[in-house]
């Protein structure tokens, strides 16, 4: 008889932070296997490709004393803080720093997208990360620049850092108040037809803006279509140089992505040198872009020493941390002062696309590796933790910000424990801005342009089109409208799209499934609960059918057990209806009455009123109401025992 295995020590894990004491064990998918429709602005999971040793990917839940509370403190730190272990810390610094080496090129990158100087990405990549470590409720998630947010500020702020800025104060503004006061339920009206038509043209056109990069060209406007106009006019003046080093850039990134998607998971039953192997090509792979930046700033400064420059450089970036200070609330301008008043009529519509997009991305993501790492968050304290991030990142001279999926995925990857992670994220871009700024002078604007194409590409979703022609194709009305019109502007899509969803909304609201039912009494049903611009539709319904010429005498019955809630002006209809059946010698009986609309009927007091517990009583009871006798229906002017009387819901 075998004697079990006794465990071995030195693989031991840590309790994980953000388990919940007694809950139930889930099935943990790989990222790859999550496909939430809400993801914005960042590759997906299979971006993180397999994962590290770390306390989730050996497939146990690890237990936590704490159990999840209710209403979490104002400060979720709190609850993990008190707890934190050598072995946290181990694995938090291993996650900080793999997430680091993404976000540096990322953030010079998206600044280029944002059409803002290179060291406002750095400026807007740690600020964030330090707040979420005390305010965020997902261990996971890392917030900083994304692609999506970058194409959004670039709309609104004119290529003006004042008003980046600007807008980073009053997002966080409107965040913070969206948060107090519990409205996050408004991300909900944005449908997955309008994002994932958002996502796939920021996708193209954050793509052909990098081109001139790539191609090297100067002076293209930033308008998709005199971009594209003016990119294919004038594509003969590439410069070989760039052209070479982007492409073989893009070409190493697509080549590193690959590999790492299918790099297969070394099991811990392997020998040292396979696991270590393993661990130099999964941490290659996942440096990507620092090394594809790190080789063209080589190249790049080769050239410079050997007296020729072929290629074109990013330039000089402000050396030094970003001064602590308010926002400006105004700007010089050629002929004068422009006013706080005047950039906030400038800025627009964006101080409601701004905000909400950069919270919808950010709660999808959190929810999303909530689930897959079974833990749960607080929806509000994400919108606090997002408001402040904002708010405060506006004083060191950042643009808004968001949760990156791809940096998030990273991060989970690599086995982080608690959002200590984003503490050491921060800290290397901060010794970034201090001491590395010269060496950025040499990177390649094309190096940079690979790594944001590399980072949009995935975003476009050419499946979404053939899911809904197949499950609803009404949907694929707002996909296209937004999808078209984010080429033109992109707040001018996003509108259009909500504004399509909205009014397919309220048609299914004011044309409710109706079904009729022909027999010796005609039975009407409506298929969900009946509101005010639906009340002439069922009118209309039910008189075509029993008031038509060849339609013999009968009894109507409505049944209503679709139904949970009715308002005034449908019980105002019903008593018409009711009044016109009764000239014409017909009945109208209710059915299946839940209780919140019957307490509204027998509230309002309806002449002729009848209700039955059940279809067949109703059947009998109008039957037997044309013949002259039968069973007596529930009383209509006096209320049901259990419901008070006089409320209308």
């Amino acid at each position: 008889m075998r004697r079990p295995r006794r465990p071995d020590p030195a693989r031991a894990e840590p309790a994980a932070p953000w388990q919940a004491a007694g809950s139930p064990r889930r099935l943990l998918l790989r990222p790859g296997q999550l496909r939430d429709p809400r993801r914005l602005g960042e590759p997906g999971p299979e971006d993180a490709g397999p994962a590290m040793p770390g306390p989730r990917q050996r497939g146990r839940s690890c237990p936590c004393p704490c159990p999840v509370l209710p209403v979490l403190p104002v400060l979720p730190v709190l609850r993990w803080l008190p707890r934190y272990s050598l072995a946290w810390l181990q694995l938090d610094l291993i996650a900080g720093l793999t997430v680091g080496l993404t976000v540096v090129p990322q953030a010079l990158a998206y600044a280029e997208v944002a059409g803002l100087p290179l060291q406002y990405g750095l400026y807007s990549s740690f600020m964030g990360c330090f707040v979420y470590c005390f305010l965020g409720t997902a261990k996971d998630v890392t917030l900083g620049p994304t692609a999506i947010m970058s194409l959004l500020v670039s709309s609104y702020t004119f290529n003006e850092p004042t008003y980046a800025v600007l807008l980073a104060f009053l997002s966080g503004c409107i965040q913070l108040a969206m948060g107090l006061l519990h409205l996050g339920f408004l991300l909900d009206f944005i449908s997955c037809p309008v994002i994932k038509g958002f996502t796939s043209a920021a996708s193209i056109t954050i793509s052909f803006n990098q081109v001139k990069n790539i191609l090297g060209l100067q002076g293209i406007p930033r308008q998709f279509f005199l971009q594209v106009y003016e990119t294919l006019w004038r594509i003969g003046e590439t410069r070989a140089g760039d052209a070479i080093l982007g492409l073989t850039c893009l070409a190493a990134l697509a080549g590193l992505r690959v590999m790492k998607s299918s790099l297969p998971r070394a099991a811990s039953a392997e020998p040292l040198a396979t696991r270590v192997s393993y661990l130099i090509v999964w941490t290659t792979a996942t440096a990507r872009n620092v090394l594809v930046v790190l080789f063209a700033g080589l190249v790049a400064y080769s050239f410079q020493v050997m007296g020729s420059q072929p290629l074109t450089l990013t330039g000089s970036i402000p050396r030094g941390l970003p001064a602590f200070r308010l926002p400006r609330f105004s700007m010089p301008a050629p002929n004068g002062t422009v006013p706080f008043r005047t950039m906030v009529e400038d800025i627009g519509v964006g101080l409601a696309v701004v905000p909400l997009m950069g919270l919808l991305e950010t709660i999808a993501i959190a929810k999303a590796f909530a689930s897959q790492n079974d833990y749960r968050i607080d929806p509000n304290q994400e919108l606090l933790a997002m408001g402040v991030a904002n708010l405060l990142g506006s004083f060191v001279s950042a643009y808004p910000i968001t949760g990156s999926f791809g940096r998030t995925a990273v991060n989970a990857q690599s086995g982080v424990c608690t959002p200590a992670g984003g503490l050491v994220t921060g800290a290397l871009v901060l010794l970034s801005l201090a001491y590395l700024t010269s060496l950025f002078y040499y990177i390649p604007k094309a190096a940079l342009a690979a790594v944001i194409i590399s980072a949009v590409l995935p975003m476009f979703d050419a499946g979404i089109f053939r899911t809904l022609w197949r499950v609803k194709r009404l949907d694929l009305v707002p996909l296209c409208v937004t999808f078209l019109l984010c080429f033109w502007e992109v707040q001018y899509g996003i509108m259009a799209g909500v504004l399509v969803s909205g009014i397919l909304l309220l048609y299914s609201i004011a044309r409710p499934q109706i079904k009729v039912l022909e027999g010796d009494v005609l039975l009407v049903q409506p298929g969900s609960s009946l509101h005010f611009p639906a009340i002439e539709y069922l009118r209309d319904a039910v008189c075509r059918r029993a008031l038509a010429a060849a339609s013999p005498p009968r009894s109507i019955v409505l049944d209503c057990r679709h139904v949970s809630s009715m308002d005034y002006t449908v019980v105002l209809g019903l008593a018409e209806l009711l009044q016109e059946l009764r000239k014409h010698g017909l009945s109208l009986t209710f059915c299946s009455l839940q209780d919140p609309v019957l307490q509204v009927l027998l509230s309002a007091d309806l002449e002729g009123f009848q209700h039955f517990p059940s279809r067949e009583e109703a059947e009998r009871g109008g039957g037997a109401e044309l013949g002259g006798s039968g069973a007596a229906p529930f009383p209509s002017t006096s209320p049901s025992p259990r419901l008070p009387v006089g409320l209308i819901q």
